[in-house]
């Protein structure tokens, strides 16, 4: 019997130095070799036709927009696109071929490849969001271009590669293997789909109970009572939910945090006679019905356990990085102020008398915590934010709590307490130009306060920022001496500068046809009387225009020259 013969690949490339040279020019940082590196990787992609891996082809978009970054002739509005179009290639093509028929989170499958979480959020940004900036399309460039030199390039090169990176399925694998792999993968699917489709059944029976029995408390007009422990058939459902989660607690979750779950629908409010209108809710301190709360109480009691109080708390920020409506971002805020407020040691130490969601205290890991947090901005994300430094087992320092906070503040344009830009001391920096202004207010009356001449209630007006120069008589007669026989004259009104803006005089049209004279005539320079000889020499040289080159070089200027300058100017 023959031993089975090793499958043999076939490349684009004739010779391992071809492979290195190309190398070292795709990462040379010069635009020629990179040019020459692109040109290279044109004809291997004809050699791959449809088979082209794709680490080859983002590579080539990387650094296309390198090139075409280091020659200057694109705006930065431009490269920003191009980069866009480059990283979101990337994040598609690399990312998207992990993916089985269930979707899963961009961020969980960079994670095992270990791409960071902002190169996906940059891509984000690109499809979804206001464009990032040219410097961190550039950093992104740089760090995926790394990591394709090593996951790719480098382990090519090695013989280490044993990832498939073919952009095509013609793979030359055993066909006994790739069905075998198909069915687990279809199996695989379909348990997840079993397990998504089971959760929404336990959690709509339990929504089912819940309603009745609060249709029982609103019959008795005790709806605002305590709510009778849990029947017997309720008490089957949350033991069937608690089984569950031991064994797919990522798919109950993923359940729990879709609409009409713990993010309640408009009719689902409405039959707990909570109005849904959205004015009646604070977005920037997002707080749970009671009503509402009560209703999911009995669920939490058997999902308490600290494991999962820690993954749904991250569930929720992760869903509240994504684009959503303010319904949903308002409800998961509320949720995950709501396990804030339950673990804070403040309200254990006083002992507040509230039915809470979990009992025993939970060590969060805080700075990852403070991390899902900044990376989900929303209106209530200071507030958020403040809650978590308030709770930290090893606060941060006082000042950067008070800075972190403020920017957080800054970034999502709005005013929690302390964080306002009235309460910011006149030594905190400036950061937005309503707090600039509201500096300058302030040192105004601060000002006028302290003036020896200010009484309370005197109703004097405070001093005024007018920048008016003011000149004396000796400077005046000074700057009108050298302006003499000149068209132009020192300005003496009292002109309020600071409301025009540059280039504009006082008086001035806003049409700028006031620009233009009604009647004017023009002449040659021929036509003004005046000789070489009566300009003054610079510096000494008595050569005038016609001064002469180091050396014997000859004039600088000839009279012909001269001439046909002069012969093209005309003046007013």
């Amino acid at each position: 019997m023959k031993p089975k013969q090793k499958l043999r690949h076939v490349v684009a490339w004739m010779s391992r130095a071809e492979w290195e040279q190309l190398l070292e020019n795709l990462h040379s940082g010069q635009a020629a070799l990179q040019t020459h590196a692109l040109h290279r990787l044109s004809a291997w992609r004809g050699r791959f036709g449809n088979s082209t891996p794709v680490a080859v082809e983002s590579t080539a978009d990387l650094v296309r927009c390198q090139v075409l970054d280091s020659t200057g002739k694109l705006e930065g509005d431009d490269l920003v696109l191009l980069y866009g179009m480059a990283l979101t290639r990337f994040v598609n093509f690399i990312l998207e071929r992990h993916q089985g028929r269930v979707a899963k989170p961009l961020r969980r499958l960079a994670s095992k490849l270990n791409i960071p979480e902002w190169i996906v959020n940059l891509r984000h940004a690109m499809t979804h969001r206001k464009l990032p900036s040219l410097k961190w399309c550039r950093k992104g460039c740089e760090f995926l271009l790394n990591w394709l030199r090593q996951e790719y390039w480098s382990r090519q090169l090695n013989g280490g590669l044993i990832e498939d990176w073919s952009s095509s399925s013609d793979e030359e694998e055993d066909e006994g293997e790739r069905s075998r792999r198909h069915e687990e993968e279809r199996a695989k699917r379909q348990r997840e789909i079993e397990g998504h489709k089971k959760a929404r059944e336990l959690l709509i029976s339990y929504e089912r109970e819940q309603f009745q029995v609060y249709e029982e408390l609103l019959r008795r007009s005790a709806e605002h009572g305590p709510w009778p422990e849990a029947s017997a058939d309720l008490g089957w459902i949350l033991a069937q939910i608690k089984h569950f989660s031991s064994e797919s607690r990522d798919i109950l979750m993923d359940a729990l945090v879709q609409d009409g779950f713990l993010i309640p629908t408009a009719e689902q409010l409405e039959s707990l006679d909570i109005d849904p209108s959205e004015d009646l809710f604070d977005p920037l301190t997002p707080s749970l019905p009671q009503v509402f709360l009560r209703f999911w109480f009995p669920m939490w009691k058997v999902l308490n356990s600290p494991l999962f109080v820690t993954l749904i708390l991250e569930k929720l920020f992760a869903e509240l990085s994504n684009e959503m409506t303010s319904h949903r971002a308002y409800y998961i805020s509320a949720w995950i102020s709501e396990i804030l407020h339950c673990n804070s040691r403040i309200i254990r130490r006083v002992k507040i008398m509230k039915e809470r969601i979990f009992v025993s205290r939970i060590s969060f890991q805080w700075q990852d915590l403070i991390t899902a947090c900044l990376n989900a901005p929303c209106p209530a994300t200071p507030y958020l934010l403040q809650q978590i430094l308030n709770d930290m087992e090893m606060p941060l320092p006082p000042a950067t709590q008070h800075n972190l906070l403020r920017l957080c503040s800054i970034y999502t344009q709005t005013n929690h307490g302390d964080c306002s830009p009235s309460n910011i001391d006149s030594s905190h920096p400036v950061y937005t130009l309503e707090s600039l202004q509201e500096r300058l207010q302030g040192s105004t009356q601060n000002r006028h306060a302290h003036s020896p001449n200010h009484t309370p209630g005197s109703g004097q007006a405070p001093p005024s920022l007018d920048l008016q120069e003011n000149l004396s008589a000796e400077t005046v007669q000074e700057r009108n001496a050298v302006l003499r026989g000149s068209p132009w004259s020192v300005c003496t009104d009292k002109v309020p500068w600071k409301l025009h803006p540059l280039g504009k005089v006082s008086g001035q049209s806003e049409d700028p046809s006031c620009l233009l004279v009604e009647t004017y005539t023009t002449l040659t320079v021929f036509d003004q009387q005046v000789e070489l000889d009566q300009i003054p020499p610079p510096h000494g040289n008595t050569s005038g225009l016609l001064q002469t080159r180091s050396g014997s070089d000859g004039p600088l200027w000839t009279h012909n020259d001269i001439s046909k300058l002069k012969a093209g100017l005309k003046l007013f």
